[in-house]
């Protein structure tokens, strides 16, 4: 019988995916791309049978990618996870958000690991790919593996690589994005980087364990939000002073060397860098250290939506108005530009935060024209019309998408908060108010 290594080597390994979502059904449709048979794991029927019709879901998929490998019998979803029995390797890929008191959800992963076990077989891999602290990988999944009876690095392999998604990104996809690995053993290690050898064109940097890989995925997003924390931080300082601190970044970045440019915005979206600190905040009490620079960063950020309530409640009083049965619209709730994820986004913390004022608030997005919350749909406006900016006392600027006609918003608005400087290239500014 062929070893692990061997069916890699050869493309004669079939591949799991668990979790079909920005992470996951990228993921599988690389490894179906790249030759290998791939069974995609999810508890959601609609993504299930959406993958096994072909239809894409996911911005950063070619849709025709998916039509033909779903088509040539290389790609299918279930929900039925016996079907990991027929699986040589199994990505976990699932969603590790946070709970209402911001303490780390692991949940999926756990309950992903148990519904792996019963058909665990030996000469297997398992990764786990979703973003978690520190010491998940071989504190929690390893003992849950092994209840399969199987012993890890011996009967079975494990490791960590953290997933590298930017949606949106025109340049780094998952196909070409550099991977690091770290697995319990060197020949853990040593598996999974065949895997990603065997589906990629980038480099797989190995590292010694998995809590190194976990602990760098969390550095590589912490160093955003730290960064951004100080630029938001300098900009309300600015604004006191009457400095426009987006020429100050610009004018920084003019300097080759020591300085990459950050910018102020309404908050931090997506699925990780809001996240991330907080898992290694969490963590870190359990060794009884505070991490005091990452948790005033954090403080920063969060505070950003409220804090762009209050910049336009001061628009609106210099128009006379008061925030309550003010009419305001929000440009934009994904939460960065030309993409149609709104996870975490900080425009509808922003729409919270003016309605908890008691103003009227109306949003147009391009990518996203309905947004689910706590179980509730909201709709957006179908068109940005004449009609639509004119009967707004206020628009706010929270998402810079490139589609969207700012002159033309420019041009009929009364008042605009831009918080992304989405109007830089604008002249006329005496109805433009920047973050």
């Amino acid at each position: 019988m062929n070893s692990i290594k061997e069916k890699l080597l050869s493309k004669t390994a079939t591949l799991g995916v668990v979790g079909l979502g920005y992470v996951g059904l990228p993921l599988a449709v690389e490894k179906a791309k790249a030759g290998f048979k791939t069974i995609g794991f999810d508890v959601q029927e609609a993504k299930v049978e959406m993958v096994n019709l072909g239809k894409n879901y996911i911005g950063d998929v070619v849709n025709e990618d998916l039509e033909e490998i779903v088509k040539s019998g290389l790609l299918s979803a279930t929900t039925d996870f016996s079907q990991v029995a027929s699986a040589d390797c199994v990505a976990i890929c699932v969603p590790t958000p946070l709970d209402l008191h911001q303490q780390p959800d692991i949940s999926y992963v756990k309950s992903s690991a148990e519904s792996i076990v019963p058909y665990m077989h030996e000469d297997m891999l398992i990764v786990l790919e979703s973003t978690t602290y520190p010491g998940t990988t071989e504190e929690l999944l390893k003992p849950i593996l092994e209840k399969s009876g199987l012993k890890c690095g011996q009967d079975f392999y494990l490791a960590f690589s953290p997933e590298r998604v930017d949606p949106g990104n025109l340049i780094y996809k998952t196909k070409n994005t550099p991977k690091v690995v770290g697995g319990i053993t060197p020949k853990c290690t040593d598996v999974a980087a065949a895997l990603y050898e065997a589906i990629l064109e980038a480099p797989i940097h190995r590292v010694s364990s998995p809590a190194i890989a976990e602990m760098e995925k969390i550095l590589e997003n912490t160093y955003r939000n730290v960064n951004i924390g100080l630029v938001n931080e300098l900009a309300i300082l600015c604004n006191k002073m009457g400095i426009n601190f987006w020429e100050v970044v610009d004018a920084a970045k003019s300097k080759p060397y020591g300085f990459q440019a950050f910018y102020p915005g309404p908050g931090l979206g997506g699925h990780c860098i809001p996240l991330d600190p907080y898992y290694l905040s969490w963590k870190a009490r359990e060794y009884g250290f505070h991490t005091s620079m990452i948790e005033s960063s954090m403080m920063v950020n969060d505070r950003m939506p409220e804090y762009c309530a209050e910049r336009s409640s001061k628009i609106l009083n210099r128009f006379n108005k008061a925030m309550n049965g003010s009419k305001i619209l929000v440009l934009g709730v994904a939460y960065k530009q030309d993409i149609d994820d709104y996870r975490e986004s900080p425009a509808i913390r922003v729409i919270k935060e003016l309605e908890k004022e008691g103003a009227e608030v109306i949003y147009f997005d391009p990518f996203v024209t309905e947004y689910k919350e706590h179980g509730e749909v909201r709709k957006g406006e179908h068109e940005l019309t004449v009609e639509l900016i004119e009967s707004a006392d206020l628009v706010i600027i929270t998402t810079a998408h490139s589609t969207v006609d700012y002159e033309f918003v420019q041009k009929y608005a009364k008042a605009i908060f831009d918080t992304k400087n989405a109007m830089k290239h604008i002249e006329s500014r005496e109805n433009i108010e920047l973050l």
